[in-house]
């Protein structure tokens, strides 16, 4: 059943893959938004469907984000640039400064069409970063406006894309929905075309996320295995594909309306247990398994843990996949794509 018109911006990303089937899935005709400038052209299983239309062009362009949802019933905000623990101490003024570029122009243009009477709402996806500097866990919606600002400046400007959302609320009166994931795990991240040469050991960091990052060195026979920080670091890690459900079922849910929700696992992994896992995964046992504790990033949160009650009563979202059901799929892929040269 036809349900609707969702225009997706940052559609050729990592969680912007997962969103586009998702949204296919279930009923609704889909256009991307992407200018490539993370990862490239990928290729993906829906670039063929008639339902799917891939605009290539720059989400700071607001006049082109307004053609674009001429006709549409929902605005998913998900460009950015965005990346891992090295990626934004590397692009720390690059982000904030293109980060908020795309959000006015895209508020602009949510703005100017909702006027016109089509556009039911945005849903804009922001970060658990906005919960950095808490002193206190699960973190739990309103926590954002109760702590100190995140010190980060990508922590810092997703916090800003919140209070995007409300200011074109209060004054334009758009509506909006929030939503926070939380340390998304799946496949089709690579590396950043724009990346730096980061070592870790004798082996270039991977994106710099911990997951790919961890994987691709346990794959490639690195021993002892190097960490970033002491490994205490706990997260809370949410698969791609249950990320992308609860965000799409988020769209016409009317309690969604001017809401904010954390997506995620409650399920809280330190980064040394992951590690463990991985190496079983990779070698079978722990017989050989050892490791150095590299010097950790500034902005390298020592915990990061969600209250998920919320999204759970009112979405009735609720993470599915385990941390070995992620595993299970990401490290294959992560094994295939060092043979490719993707990664």
């Amino acid at each position: 059943m036809y349900k609707g018109h969702v225009v997706i911006t940052g559609s050729a990303g990592f969680i912007g893959g997962y969103l586009v089937q998702e949204a296919l899935d279930r009923g609704y005709r889909v256009t991307g938004l992407d200018n490539f400038s993370k990862y490239g052209s990928p290729v993906r299983t829906f670039d063929g469907n008639p339902d799917y239309k891939l605009v290539v062009g720059d989400a700071t362009n607001s006049d082109l984000l307004k053609e674009i949802l001429t006709d549409a019933d929902h605005l998913i905000a998900g460009a950015a640039m965005i990346g891992g623990i090295s990626y934004f101490h590397t692009f720390a003024y690059d982000l904030l400064a293109t980060n908020e570029r795309i959000m006015a122009a895209t508020c602009d243009a949510a703005i100017d069409v909702y006027k016109k009477g089509r556009l039911k709402k945005v849903t804009y996806l922001s970060s658990s970063m906005v919960y950095e500097s808490t002193y206190s866990w699960p973190s739990k919606e309103g926590d954002e406006r109760k702590v100190p600002p995140p010190l980060s400046s990508y922590g810092f400007q997703k916090l800003a894309v919140e209070y995007f959302a409300k200011a074109a609320w209060d004054q334009y009166k758009v509506p909006y929905t929030i939503l926070r994931p939380f340390n998304c795990v799946g496949i089709g991240e690579r590396r950043a075309k724009s990346d730096v040469e980061i070592m870790s050991g004798n082996i270039n960091l991977a994106m710099s996320h911990v997951v790919p990052d961890l994987a691709q060195k346990i794959i490639r026979g690195q021993n002892p295995l190097h960490i970033l920080g002491d490994g205490s670091q706990e997260r809370c890690y949410t698969y791609g594909g249950d990320l992308a459900e609860g965000i799409i079922s988020s769209l016409e849910n009317p309690l969604a309306l001017n809401n904010d929700f954390n997506l995620s696992s409650p399920v809280t992994t330190s980064v040394l247990d992951l590690a463990k896992v991985i190496w079983i995964k990779v070698h079978g046992d722990l017989s050989d398994f050892s490791y150095v504790s590299d010097e950790a990033f500034d902005y390298d949160v020592k915990k990061r843990v969600p209250d998920t009650s919320k999204a759970k009563d009112i979405l009735g979202f609720e993470a599915k996949t385990d941390l070995n059901g992620m595993l299970d799929e990401v490290i294959p892929w992560i094994a295939s794509a060092i043979k490719s040269g993707v990664i």
